[in-house]
């Protein structure tokens, strides 16, 4: 996905959490730049800045970062000769979206769940855990039970 001229993405959105492979053929490039950094942070304050050399291949140079947290991400290129392509002055901010659970289910099964206040509460165990418990002593009953009862050996206590 472009979002911005001479700046692709691998993915339609940049989402919290999730890696990004970003290929810039912007003026360092095209002015035959032989390395490539790429200076990045997230947010307003640009926060978490983090520098990452470029792979030059021959459609650009390439990099793949971490999005953490943050509403957006910031960027910024410079090359060996410390020349910078940071939009004119302006840098490329592009919007980071929240992670969200994919459905219902995963909201139900988490063992941790964070709430508003950012404390981290447990859950309990997953459903999905004490459901596999359950057909596991299900089917141990029926592997000893069955047998005894088709071949007439089961007896039943008897109460006093």
């Amino acid at each position: 996905m472009e979002l911005v001229k001479n700046i692709f993405f691998n993915t339609d959105k940049i989402i919290e959490g999730n890696k990004v492979k970003i290929s810039y053929v912007g003026y360092l490039f095209q002015n035959g730049s032989e390395e490539v950094y790429l200076h990045y942070g997230f947010g307003m304050n640009w926060d978490n800045v983090s520098e990452v050399k470029m792979e030059k291949t021959e459609l650009g140079f390439q990099c793949e970062i971490d999005i953490l947290d943050g509403d957006s991400l910031n960027l910024c290129y410079h090359n060996e000769n410390n020349e910078w392509d940071n939009n004119l002055g302006q840098n490329y901010t592009f919007s980071i979206e929240k992670k969200e659970l994919e459905n219902d289910f995963e909201e139900e099964t988490a063992l941790v769940v964070t709430k508003e206040n950012g404390m981290q509460m447990h859950k309990g165990l997953r459903k999905t855990y004490i459901w596999s418990k359950k057909i596991k002593l299900a089917i141990y009953k029926l592997i000893t039970c069955v047998p005894k009862i088709i071949s007439g050996n089961y007896k039943r206590k008897v109460s006093e």
